[in-house]
């Protein structure tokens, strides 16, 4: 099989956009900015979806489902959010088509025209709290955890599949509480859900902590994210957690009596994570050779590849490979016997390599009388000999191997691309020559931050929760600053 990807030492934008087509994960739709995810990387984010969904149930949530078109008013009374979101919302206007009386086809009937117009929602806080308004009187009505799966659409000029396309998938949780103090909590734990997400199941390691006040979510008092780190040296913002304070109780009117009869304003959080997070695992792990996908996420974690010349050859291999296909099954473990004859193994074996599948099983005439079978990581690219008898457990265990291996290996990298600077000049020139992640002083300005992001396009990715409590001076101005935060150019 033809070399199909552009290596990434060479262009890695190129590399990451030919292996997102070629493995089949997605392509470009016939609507500007939109995409079509085909069915493999919908399994993946299908296996992504279930575990954050029992993830989420486990914590007390539950889903609901809100609509897609949200009444412009509805957008306009939270000022924050509005300002936020207004430059990429798309706005619908009339509620019909006619043909046109010149023949020139369909055409908007003016006298179609929505007495509001609505505007398909960028995020869901606005349609949610005016309903919460309504579920929401007392003490006892809270709180409410509610999370939604949909689509989102939000106008962005220059997009990339998965990364950032006008119309994406997502998960938001919108929760509403008695107290400041338990919205603070349900902010927290589902920042450290996703970050357990993340690590777990994605095999990708991520900085935890605080946006700056530039960077929060329109309407949020504080934001919290998970920050990733691609082999290109671009941070990666893979899921945020706001603490909304009662600015959209406000917003809305959305009251409740408290425990001493007083009435007082609900508190909320929201938080989400899309399919963002597919790019991020495509650019985490992933080599020249293709997609290098974590077990726990990969929709075939095993596949069994039979050589052989003549259909008698096939049958009895699968005599021996049909029974191996029900243990591993009978363990949990995803596998596909490719016993097609459209295509030579050679051709399967770099086919299943372009696509991640963890490890692949090669058998023919010769294993069958030897009792072996060979075993290749897709991981480390290396084979062995094996012994086809207990070779289910073999895989079990290497499940798990592969697993650790693909995070430890990211794990590295971090370490590896993430610096301590202390002057201006010394950031400047290592974010060209380095890249990564850089721990520097900051004297906590806005004026400071956007002065750094013009300059260099660099930006604030967070303010660690687990500061190293090093007290210094910022790079640029000289103030006071107390603890290191988080540089890096990004996506």
């Amino acid at each position: 099989m033809a070399k199909v990807l552009t290596s990434r030492s060479e262009n890695y934008s190129q590399w990451y956009n030919d292996l997102v087509i070629k493995a089949d994960l997605a392509e470009n739709s016939p609507v500007r900015g939109c995409m079509i995810i085909k069915p493999y990387g919908y399994a993946i984010w299908e296996k992504m979806q279930a575990q954050l969904d029992q993830m989420f149930k486990d914590t007390g949530h539950q889903n609901a489902y809100f609509p897609l078109l949200i009444p412009k008013s509805f957008l306009s009374k939270e000022a924050d959010h509005v300002e936020g979101f207004a430059k990429e919302c798309a706005v619908v206007t009339h509620y019909r088509l006619k043909n046109d009386p010149n023949g020139k086809g369909l055409i908007v009937d003016p006298d179609a025209k929505l007495e509001e117009e609505l505007i398909i929602r960028p995020t869901s806080e606005t349609i949610i709290w005016s309903t919460y308004k309504n579920w929401i009187q007392s003490y006892r009505d809270l709180p409410i955890l509610i999370n939604q799966w949909a689509n989102v659409m939000r106008w962005e000029m220059r997009t990339r599949l998965f990364l950032r396309t006008a119309e994406f998938l997502w998960q938001e949780g919108h929760t509403a509480h008695a107290t400041k103090e338990e919205a603070l909590v349900e902010t927290k734990q589902m920042v450290d859900i996703y970050g357990e997400f993340a690590e777990q199941w994605m095999g990708v390691p991520v900085l935890k902590g605080h946006k700056s006040e530039s960077e929060r979510f329109a309407g949020a008092l504080d934001t919290y994210c998970i920050e990733a780190l691609m082999q290109d040296g671009k941070a990666l913002q893979a899921g945020t957690s706001h603490f909304l304070g009662q600015n959209f109780a406000k917003a809305f009117d959305v009251k409740f009596t408290n425990k001493e009869g007083k009435e007082d304003y609900v508190w909320a959080s929201s938080w989400g994570v899309s399919t963002r997070l597919m790019g991020a695992l495509v650019m985490a792990h992933s080599d020249d050779n293709g997609l290098v996908l974590p077990p726990k996420l990969a929709p075939i974690q095993v596949v069994i590849i039979p050589i052989y010349r003549k259909d008698e050859e096939l049958a009895k291999i699968a005599e021996v490979i049909d029974p191996l296909v029900a243990k591993l099954k009978a363990k949990g473990i995803s596998v596909k016997f490719d016993d097609s004859d459209n295509r030579k193994p050679g051709w399967k074996f770099a086919q299943y390599e372009l696509k991640g599948v963890p490890v692949r099983l090669a058998i023919g005439a010769r294993d069958l009388e030897n009792g072996t079978v060979e075993l290749a990581r897709r991981d480390t690219l290396t084979k062995e000999t094996v012994s086809i008898e207990g070779v289910e457990d073999v895989i079990e265990n290497l499940m798990v191997e592969i697993q650790n291996s693909i995070f430890q290996k990211a794990l590295d990298f971090r370490a590896e691309k993430t610096t301590k600077v202390d002057t201006y000049d010394e950031f400047k020139e290592l974010l060209e020559s380095k890249t990564g992640f850089f721990l520097a002083h900051w004297d906590g300005t806005a004026e400071t931050e956007a002065k750094i992001q013009a300059e260099t396009k660099a930006t604030i990715r967070c303010i660690p929760f687990e500061g190293d409590g090093e007290e210094g001076v910022c790079m640029v101005t000289g103030k006071p600053s107390l603890q290191r935060v988080v540089f890096a150019k990004s996506y």
